[in-house]
């Protein structure tokens, strides 16, 4: 990891392997996924989610990081992290209105709809920790911690590994939350927060890198549990279900998916998080076998306009 302001701490962390656009109006309203107790999503601009991570807190009494990449030793319960804030507004109504203080801001990637609410965030709360990634120190220049591909952290009682995920843009990241032991009853499930790089039914559109960079990214996220939930920062997943079966009609996997979504947003509901498992199997990106497959469906897609 990687100090990027004065006076930031500069935790010990473990490196790890790598692993097989304005301010908008919106109502500050949020949802909350079911099975998802740590999680909720703030939906703003036009398709946007801003994520806030929520529970037991790990923030020392002097806000800074400990020795071994955590936040502090003496947490409390009302904490929160928050996952690209793409405005502030609604974040900070969310917030308040549970009680809860941020100690730290995700960045996955440099975007506006990404980190245009971070600079308002820090006027709120100054002693907010920035984590982003070291390479775009230069398009996130508030980042306060730089992290790269291998590096781990924990925050609020939960690990985070950090994946490079270039392809959308070149230094683009995401953020990986292993499962944490629970329930004997309850299904253990991880957490991905993966930006742009991942996409209920979809990916993102090539804008800095190479089709195989993208691919590659998404043959990583492939090899993640089954289980583990996709936090993607967009509501795409119709429109890409859609044109997922205008390509197959006759794919059972598509058709039900899409009947599924159809349900979901005529009930105004959000369509996040999905899983791995569901991406295998109806994600026409990540089923595809090789990077030849995936540049057709990328430039299928991009040409689109069902």
């Amino acid at each position: 990891m990687h100090p990027s302001a004065p006076g930031t701490a500069n935790p010990q962390v473990e490196s790890s392997p790598t692993r097989a656009e304005e301010d908008g109006d919106s109502t500050p309203t949020a949802a909350i996924a079911s099975g998802a107790r740590d999680v909720s999503l703030i939906p703003v601009l036009e398709d946007n989610y801003v994520f806030v991570l929520h529970g037991a807190g790990s923030l020392g009494r002097d806000g800074s990081l400990g020795r071994d990449g955590s936040l502090g030793r003496d947490g409390r319960a009302g904490q929160a992290v928050v996952v690209d804030p793409a405005v502030a507004e609604p974040v900070i109504a969310w917030l308040d209105e549970r009680q809860l203080e941020p100690i730290a801001v995700l960045h996955t990637h440099h975007h506006h709809d990404h980190i245009g609410g971070t600079p308002a965030l820090l006027r709120r709360w100054p002693q907010l920790q920035v984590i982003a990634a070291a390479a775009d120190r230069q398009r996130i220049p508030f980042q306060t911690l730089g992290v790269g591909d291998g590096d781990r952290l924990s925050l609020l009682g939960r690990a985070i590994e950090v994946l490079a995920m270039p392809g959308h843009t070149r230094a683009h990241i995401a953020f990986y939350l292993p499962p944490v032991d629970g329930p004997a009853d309850q299904p253990r499930k991880g957490d991905l927060f993966c930006g742009d790089t991942l996409f209920a039914g979809g990916c993102g559109r090539l804008l800095e890198g190479s089709p195989e960079q993208l691919w590659q990214s998404l043959q990583r996220l492939a090899a993640l549990p089954a289980a583990t939930r996709i936090w993607c920062s967009h509501e795409y997943t119709e429109a890409n279900l859609r044109w997922a079966h205008h390509l197959h009609p006759d794919d059972q996997a598509i058709k039900n998916r899409l009947r599924q979504v159809l349900g979901e947003r005529a009930a105004e509901r959000p369509t996040i998080p999905s899983t791995i498992g569901e991406e295998l199997l109806s994600n026409l990106f990540m089923r595809s076998r090789d990077v030849e497959e995936f540049t057709h469906y990328r430039h299928s897609k991009d040409h689109w306009r069902g």
